[in-house]
Parts: structure tokens; sequence; C-alpha cells
């Protein structure tokens, strides 16, 4: 791929499979984590904030703040 020639498409991909943001959700009642791709595609969900953080590293991922 010719970087000059990288349509804005294919520019606002790069790198975004490698990034990802955490969302409170509520699932049977309980707190819980979900894992997001930059995206927005529901990626995994985690009993917690600790535990989603760790998923997240494993999977060599980056987390990113989204107000």
């Amino acid at each position: 791929m010719n970087i000059r020639e990288i349509s804005t498409y294919d520019l606002q991909k790069l790198g975004t499979p490698k990034l990802a943001y955490l969302r409170q959700v509520m699932m049977d009642g309980e707190r819980a984590v979900a894992i997001h791709a930059a995206d927005g595609t529901p990626m995994a969900i985690a009993a917690n904030l600790d535990l989603a953080v760790e998923t997240v590293m494993e999977q060599e991922m980056f987390l990113m703040s989204v107000h």
C-alpha cells in the first residue's frame, strides 16, 4: 500500500483493531464491564474493571478514553 494514496476510510481504520474501550453494563442484575472494539463492536464482558483491563492488556490492545 502506498501511504500517499491511502483513502480516508483506510486512514480511519489504521490502528483501530488495537484499540478498546470499557463500559459499565448490567448483566443478570449484576454490574459488569463490557469491552468494546474502537468501532463499537462488543467483544467481551468481565465481572469487574480490573479483570476487564487485564483482559484488554492480555490481548495486546490499548485502552482509550471516550466521553
